[in-house]
C-alpha cells in the first residue's frame, strides 16, 4: 500500500484528542506532509494544522484524504460520508484506518469510481504477498522488538529512523501498523495478512537495496505474548534484521490483555536472537528502548543506568532522551555512515 501526499487531515467531530491519535500522530513525525486539517461543528481535537475546506484543500494540491479520527468500534459516522464524497469528487484518494471498508459503504464507493479515485483501508491490504523465502539480500535492517504489546516499538523505530538519518546514514522507516503506514506513506499491517505469507509480507516492507542503506522496521506484539507471537515471529523471519532493540515498559509485571507474566529483557534478547538466526545468523542486539513515563527525572536516569549496565548496551528512552547512544553502537558495530 502506498499513499500519495501531501495529506489533508480530517478529524470529524470528535470529543477529544485521543480520539484523533492518527492525525496527532501524522503531525509529530510527518508534518510536513500535511497542508491542514478539516473539522466538523463540535470537533474538540486540534492537530495545529491550518483548517481548510475540502475545495480549499484541493486548490493547494491535496492528493491523499486521511481520516485521522476513531471512534468505538472502528465504525464511519453516518454524518462523515457526505466529507468523504466532497473529497472524492475533488480528486482526493482517501486513507481510512477505521474498521469499516470505505468501499463497504456505498456512496464512498459510487464516488469513488465515478471519479477514478484509490480508497486505502489501511487495517484491509488489498495486497497480496508470496510466502518468505529466507533469501539474504542486501542491505541493513533493525527491528524494534517488545517484552510486550505497546511498549513504543513504533515511536522508536521511528526515533532511530531520524536519528539515523541526522547521523549521516541513509535510513527509512517501515511500517507495519496503521498509524506507521500513514506516517510513512507506505506499508502494511502485518496482524492483516494470512499467517503464511507474514514474512513473505516483511519481505516485500524491507526489499535489497543498497548495502549501506539502513531500514528501521517497526516491531509488532511480542515473542512471549501468547496471543500475538505468530506475528511477531513471522516479522522477525522476514525481516532479517542485523539488529534489534528491546523495547520495555518498567513498570508491567503481566502482558497486556493476559495472566501471562512479563518476560525480562535478557529473555528477549536471548530469544530474538535464537529466533533471528533462522535467516540472519549475525542478528544482535544493539541497544534497549525503555518506556519511562511512569518515572520521574531521577528514577528514569537511575533505572537506565541500571539496565545499560546489567545488559552491557546503552539503554535509553526516545521520548526523553532520544537515541543517540544507540545510534553510536550501530556505528561501533557496522561501521560509520
Amino acid at each position: 500500500m502506498e499513499i500519495a501526499r501531501p495529506y489533508l487531515l480530517f478529524l470529524g467531530d470528535v470529543p477529544d484528542a485521543l480520539a484523533a491519535k492518527t492525525a496527532i500522530g501524522i503531525v509529530d513525525w510527518r508534518e510536513d506532509w500535511c497542508l491542514g486539517q478539516v473539522r466538523l461543528p463540535g470537533c474538540a481535537a486540534d492537530t495545529g494544522l491550518p483548517d481548510m475546506t475540502i475545495a480549499e484543500g484541493a486548490g493547494a494540491g491535496v492528493k491523499t484524504f486521511i481520516i485521522g479520527a476513531v471512534n468505538a468500534g472502528g465504525r464511519l459516522p453516518d454524518h462523515w460520508v457526505e466529507s468523504v464524497v466532497e473529497a472524492l469528487d475533488a480528486g482526493m484518494d482517501v486513507a481510512s484506518g477505521l474498521h469499516v471498508r470505505l468501499a463497504s459503504v456505498p456512496a464512498i464507493k459510487e464516488a469513488a469510481e465515478r471519479n477514478g479515485r484509490q480508497l486505502h483501508d489501511v487495517r484491509h491490504s488489498t495486497m497480496t504477498f508470496a510466502t518468505g523465502k529466507g533469501t539474504k539480500r542486501s542491505g541493513k535492517r533493525i527491528l524494534a522488538v517488545g517484552t510486550d504489546c505497546s511498549v513504543g516499538k513504533k515511536y522508536t523505530a521511528l526515533a532511530m529512523d531520524k536519528a539515523m538519518n541526522e547521523r549521516g546514514y541513509t535510513s527509512s522507516f517501515c511500517a507495519t501498523g496503521q498509524t506507521g503506514v500513514f506516517i510513512s506513506g507506505r506499508g502494511v499491517s502485518l496482524d492483516a495478512v494470512i499467517a503464511d505469507f507474514i514474512s513473505g509480507a516483511a519481505e516485500w516492507l524491507s526489499p535489497e537495496t543498497d548495502a549501506d542503506h539502513w531500514q528501521i522496521i517497526e516491531g509488532q506484539g511480542s515473542l512471549f505474548h501468547p496471543s500475538f507471537a505468530g506475528v511477531t515471529l513471522g516479522l522477525l523471519h522476514g525481516s532479517q534484521p542485523d539488529g534489534f532493540i528491546v523495547c520495555h515498559e518498567p513498570t508491567r509485571t503481566r502482558m497486556r490483555g493476559v495472566e501471562t507474566p512479563l518476560p525480562t529483557i535478557q529473555q528477549v534478547i536471548d530469544m530474538t536472537i535464537a529466533c533471528g538466526k533462522l535467516t540472519n545468523p549475525d542478528i544482535r542486539c544493539v541497544g534497549i528502548a525503555i518506556n519511562t513515563a511512569a518515572l520521574d527525572d531521577d528514577e528514569a536516569l537511575a533505572y537506565l543506568a541500571k539496565v545499560g549496565e546489567k545488559h552491557g548496551l546503552p539503554a535509553t528512552d526516545p521520548v526523553r532522551y532520544g537515541m543517540e547512544a544507540i545510534v553510536d553502537k550501530v556505528s561501533a558495530e557496522f561501521g560509520a555512515p
